[in-house]
């Protein structure tokens, strides 16, 4: 006797009028191909000749780019519009209209010289779901959207809006594209004078599904194929001043000198101390350095440098903090100096994934034969501001040398695939119900 459950899955694959909820354990697989040439091509705009790209938000290769990233949507049954904040947005309705979207994505965006992976993995491995749930007439209960988020590395910019989180003053805002925020909205199609418009209320999102790159070495160097992130780390940042006494570099003994710079050096290896010295994945950089006057020889009289602290727990970023502040006051002592910080309120509030997400990422991996790793996310992503509105999960896949933000960023097609197979059990997970079990 032929079994029911068999017939019942063909009946759905022939008959795309009467399409339920497909069951995760028979999703479509990634056609690995189609996504490696779509890649290919988007890394056309803003190439650079030593590799990598350019397409910096709301420059006219980031247009170029987002109008191809359109077709592709649109090739893969997707109604698609530009909200008021420029976020590229495909859809494609569920069966039941009441229920929430459960949404998918990332950014096509890049640094300056930056890599063909960092978001664009994310964005097309979104539309690779809607492309083979349409080829497979499968229809969702809930409504799946697929978005480029814009201008993710400039600040979160489309996220923010989304999550009624863009506040006016970022919209005049110069970036790398020489255009403002504003003007740059208005490139892509959005409306920055009704950016409200573009907000998303608590419970119109079921769940925020992103899948990225890792863009560190944690993954290729435990020799496992994906991430099930944890939270999104929140981020910190103070400005240091130093002063002391700019003086004659020849003329003014080593016994009796002020010298600022001196002093920032001490403070730059307290700043790494006081987050090593913890338990913890904490980290703390000192990025940026100024010295003033800036002469060979002129001691120097003041120093000003930044000091950044990220951890998924608000509370351990302020512990880090105050042991830099307690070495920074000896420091100051020993040195001759003041040393006073200036928080800059450049801050990223950590963001938790959902743990009811994390866990069908991973069964969804393991399902697969595939290996996962528990991990933060040590670097900011939309799915941090889309939090504020929904449930979100993140799905990390290896980067190769842990290198990103560079041309020589690069994940493996096969790592790639296995990532946008997870994304699609994921999804269909979620839409089986899986959140309320």
């Amino acid at each position: 006797m032929v079994d029911g459950r068999w017939i019942s899955w063909v009946a759905l694959l022939m008959a795309p009028a009467l399409a339920s909820p497909a069951a995760p354990s028979r999703a479509p697989l990634a056609d690995s191909e189609r996504v490696q040439h779509h890649l290919a091509e988007l890394a056309h705009f803003g190439a650079e000749p030593e590799g990598g790209v350019s397409r910096v938000a709301f420059s006219d290769a980031d247009v170029a780019g987002r109008a191809y990233v359109r077709r592709l949507m649109e090739a893969a049954g997707l109604e698609v519009r530009v909200d008021a904040a420029g976020n590229l947005i495909g859809r494609r309705e569920g069966t039941d209209r009441k229920l929430p979207a459960i949404v998918v994505g990332s950014h096509t965006d890049s640094v300056p010289h930056g890599g063909n992976y960092d978001g664009d993995v994310g964005v097309m491995g979104g539309i690779e779901v809607a492309q083979q749930l349409g080829n497979r007439h499968i229809r969702l209960r809930h409504t799946l959207e697929v978005v480029d988020f814009t201008d993710e590395e400039g600040g979160l910019v489309g996220s923010r809006a989304m999550a009624g989180e863009l506040h006016d003053a970022t919209l005049d805002l110069v970036n790398a594209s020489g255009r403002s925020v504003r003007d740059g909205i208005r490139a892509l199609g959005g409306d920055p004078d009704a950016i409200g418009h573009a907000r998303r209320s608590r419970g119109e999102i079921a769940a925020y599904l992103e899948l990225h790159i890792e863009q560190g070495g944690t993954l290729e160097r435990t020799r496992t194929d994906i991430g099930v992130v944890e939270g999104i780390v929140g981020i910190h940042w103070w400005e240091a001043t130093i002063t002391g006494v700019a003086n004659h570099a020849g003329t003014t003994p080593m016994d009796q000198r002020h010298d600022a710079l001196l002093a920032a050096s001490d403070l730059v290896l307290a700043v790494n101390a006081a987050a090593t010295e913890l338990p913890g994945r904490q980290v703390a950089t000192v990025g940026r350095i100024r010295a003033e006057p800036g002469a060979p020889n002129v001691i120097p009289g003041r120093v000003v440098l930044s000091v950044e602290v990220r951890d998924l727990d608000a509370a351990r970023i302020e512990a880090v903090f105050e042991r830099i502040r307690t070495r920074a006051a000896a420091i100051a002592q020993a040195r001759g100096t003041s040393i006073e910080f200036r928080d800059l309120e450049a801050t990223a509030v950590p963001a938790l994934t959902d743990p009811r997400i994390q866990r069908i990422i991973d069964g969804a991996a393991h399902a697969l034969a595939l290996t996962t790793l528990a991990m933060p996310s040590g670097a900011g992503h939309d799915a941090q501001d889309v939090a504020h509105i929904a449930p979100i999960g993140m799905i990390f896949v290896p980067s190769v040398g842990g290198i990103s933000h560079s041309p020589r960023e690069y994940t493996a097609p096969n790592d790639i695939a296995h990532g946008v197979n997870v994304l699609m059990r994921a999804v269909l997970a979620i839409d089986a119900g899986e959140l309320d079990r």
